[in-house]
C-alpha cells in the first residue's frame, strides 16, 4: 500500500493558473511560488467585493483520539465530491505547522486519496508565511527589549512584559529563558519565554485581519508590557508597527493549490485551536465565498475547540454565517472513548461503542445549539461491521442530523459522494439560524462559565488567584467586551485529557488569563496546557529524510 507522500508524488498536478480559471480567475491575479503554488493578487481580491457569497460548510470533529479521526482528509473529499457532482466549491484550509510534522501529529495536508498538494511543499516552507509571521513577532520582540535598554521612554516595567518570542519548531527548552546575560551592552537580565509561531498573537491578528489596513490598526493594539502604573504598552507604543507589517505584508495574501483531483483550494494561515483559534484566515474564507458556490472549510481538533472559536470568535469577528457543519467520527474512536485500548480497536465491540459515542452526542448538541444544521461523517474503515455502523447511523439520525458514510481516503472525491449530497440536502431544507454562544459584553467570568458548562459541560468553573487578578485587571482596562479564546487540551471535553467520553461532574480551572487586543480576544488558559509544546520519545523527525535526488520520503 502506498504511503501518503508517495501518492501525493506520483499525482499529475495541473498549472497552478489552469486551476484559477475554473473559478473565474485569470493568470494576472496570480503572483507565481512555483508552477504549482500561488497568491492571489490584492487587486483580484477587491475586485470580487460586490459579488455574491457562496454556502459555507464547516467541517468539524469529535475528540482526537490516538485512533486518528481524518478530519482534514474528510474535508478534501467533500471538496472533491462537489465537483464529481458537477458543484462550484474550494476548500479552505490552515497551513501545516512545522511544529507537529516534526513532533507527532504530521502534517496537514489530508490522505490517502484525498490530499492537497504539493504536499511536501505544503507541509515544510511553502510560501513562507510561517517565516514571515515568525520574523514579525520577533522583530517587536527586539525593538522591545531595544526600547528599554535605549533608554526607556515608555517606562516599561521590565518584570511585567507579555509578550514573548516565537519559533515555529517544538522545542519545550525554550518554553522559559533567560535574556540579557553577559555585558551592559548585551541588554537587561531578565526572564523571557517562547510560544510557538501557531499560538502567537501575530498569528491571530494576521487570520483575523481583512485587509492590511486592518492588519495594522491591530498590530498597533496589541499589548506588548505593562509601564510603572501598571498601563498597557502596545506595539504602536515602541514603534514597531510598520515594520512588522512590512515583514507580513506578502504572508497576508492568500494561497492558492489543488487537491489530487484537481479542486481549488485556498490554504491560509494556521493558528492552533487548543492554545488559540484554530481557524484559517478571514481573507481566505471570504475570498473562497466569492469565487465558489460552496465553500468547505474547517476548524482545529474537535467542536469543543475549534468548531466553537469559529462561530464565537471568526464568524463574529468576520459577520460570517456558516450554513451547515459536518461532524467527522470513527467506530475506532468512539470504541476509545468507550475504553477499548488501541491495539483491540479493529474488534466489534458494540458495548464500548454504544459507552463512546456520548462524545458525539455532546458535539452534536453543542452544534446544535448554534443553530447550525449538521451532518455526521463517519470516516470508514475497513474493521468496522455492519452492526457498528448502522448503530451510529440509527443514533445520529435519532439526534436530528443527516448521517453519511465517508470513504474519501480510499476512493477520493468518489468515496465523498454520499457525504456531498447530504450536505446539500442539508443546506437545501434545513436553514441555519446561526447566533453565537454568548454576547461579548457579559463580564469576563461569565462568558468562560457559559463555554465551560454549555460546551465542555462542566459543573463550573475554578479560577486561581492569578487567574481572577489577571481578569480583574483586564476589564479594568476596557477589555472585559471581548470574546473568549480558551485555552485547553484537545484530548477531552474537559481540561483533563484522560477524561474521555462525555465527562461529568467535573469543573475547569482557569489558571491565568491574557488579552491579545489586536487579535480581539481574551485567552483563559485551562489545566496544564501550554503554548511551546515539547517533542516525544520518537519524533516524527527521526523518518524524515531525503535522498540524493531530493526526494522527500517521511512525511504523512
Amino acid at each position: 500500500m502506498k504511503t501518503d507522500i508517495e501518492v501525493a508524488q506520483e499525482a499529475e498536478l495541473l498549472p497552478i493558473k489552469d486551476v484559477v480559471k475554473t473559478i473565474g480567475l485569470c493568470e494576472d491575479d496570480i503572483e507565481y511560488y512555483g508552477k504549482y503554488k500561488a497568491k492571489i493578487t490584492e487587486d483580484a481580491i477587491r475586485s470580487l467585493e460586490d459579488k455574491k457569497d457562496g454556502k459555507l460548510i464547516l467541517v468539524t470533529a469529535i475528540n482526537p483520539t490516538p485512533a486518528g479521526e481524518g478530519k482534514t482528509t474528510t474535508t478534501v473529499g467533500l471538496g472533491q465530491a462537489f465537483g464529481l457532482l458537477g458543484k462550484s466549491s474550494i476548500i479552505a484550509l490552515r497551513e501545516p505547522s512545522l511544529g507537529p510534522c516534526f513532533g507527532i501529529k504530521g502534517g496537514a495536508a489530508g490522505g490517502g486519496m484525498s490530499q492537497v498538494v504539493p504536499m511536501e511543499d505544503l507541509n515544510l516552507h511553502f510560501t513562507g508565511d510561517f517565516h514571515a509571521i515568525t520574523a514579525a513577532n520577533n522583530l517587536c520582540a527586539a525593538l522591545l527589549d531595544n526600547h528599554i535598554h535605549q533608554g526607556n521612554e515608555c517606562r516599561i516595567d521590565s518584570r511585567k512584559i507579555i509578550w514573548k518570542r516565537c519559533l515555529d519548531i517544538n522545542d519545550r527548552a525554550l518554553r522559559n529563558i533567560v535574556v540579557g546575560l553577559g555585558r551592559v551592552t548585551d541588554g537587561f537580565v531578565r526572564e523571557d519565554h517562547f510560544v510557538i509561531t501557531v499560538a502567537s498573537e501575530v498569528m491571530a491578528v494576521l487570520c483575523l485581519s481583512k485587509d492590511l489596513k486592518d492588519l495594522k490598526e491591530r498590530l498597533a493594539r496589541m499589548v506588548v508590557a505593562y509601564d510603572m502604573d501598571g498601563k498597557p504598552v502596545t506595539a504602536k507604543d515602541i514603534k514597531a508597527v510598520g515594520a512588522m507589517a512590512a515583514l507580513l505584508k506578502d504572508a497576508l495574501r492568500p494561497n492558492f493549490i489543488q487537491t489530487l483531483e484537481h479542486t481549488p483550494a485556498i490554504v491560509h494561515g494556521g493558528p492552533f485551536a487548543n492554545i488559540a483559534h484554530g481557524c484559517n484566515s478571514v481573507r481566505a474564507t471570504r475570498t473562497a465565498l466569492k469565487l465558489a458556490d460552496y465553500v468547505i472549510t474547517e476548524a482545529g481538533f474537535g467542536a469543543d475547540l475549534g468548531a466553537e472559536k469559529f462561530f464565537d470568535i471568526k464568524c463574529r469577528q468576520a459577520d460570517l454565517k456558516p450554513d451547515a457543519a459536518v461532524l467527522v467520527a470513527t467506530v475506532r474512536a468512539f470504541k476509545y472513548n468507550g475504553g477499548v485500548a488501541k491495539e483491540n480497536l479493529k474488534h466489534e465491540n458494540l458495548q464500548a461503542l454504544k459507552r463512546g459515542i456520548v462524545n458525539l452526542e455532546k458535539h452534536i448538541d453543542n452544534i446544535q445549539k448554534y443553530g447550525v444544521p449538521v451532518v455526521v461523517a463517519l470516516n470508514s474503515f475497513i474493521t468496522d461491521t455492519k452492526a457498528e455502523t448502522d448503530f451510529v447511523k440509527e443514533f445520529c439520525e435519532d439526534h436530528g442530523c443527516e448521517f453519511a458514510l465517508s470513504r474519501v481516503w480510499e476512493n477520493g472525491g468518489e468515496g465523498g459522494r454520499e457525504l456531498a449530497e447530504k450536505v446539500i440536502k442539508t443546506i437545501e431544507e434545513k436553514p441555519s439560524d446561526f447566533r453565537p454562544l454568548y454576547e461579548a459584553d457579559l463580564p469576563i467570568m461569565d462568558k468562560i462559565s457559559t463555554i465551560a458548562k454549555e460546551i465542555y459541560g462542566a459543573d463550573g468553573v475554578t479560577y486561581t488567584a492569578d487567574a481572577k487578578a489577571a481578569i480583574d485587571q483586564l476589564e479594568a482596562q476596557g477589555y472585559g467586551n471581548l470574546p473568549i479564546c480558551m485555552a485547553k487540551t484537545q484530548y477531552s471535553l474537559s481540561d483533563d485529557p484522560k477524561k474521555l467520553g462525555r465527562p461529568e461532574d467535573f469543573t475547569v480551572t482557569v489558571r491565568d488569563a491574557y488579552v491579545c487586543a489586536g487579535a480581539g480576544f481574551v485567552v483563559a488558559l485551562t489545566g496544564s496546557i501550554m503554548t511551546m509544546p515539547g517533542l516525544s520519545a520518537t519524533p516524527t523527525a527521526y523518518s524524515i529524510d531525503v535522498d540524493e535526488t531530493g526526494r522527500i520520503s517521511g512525511l504523512f
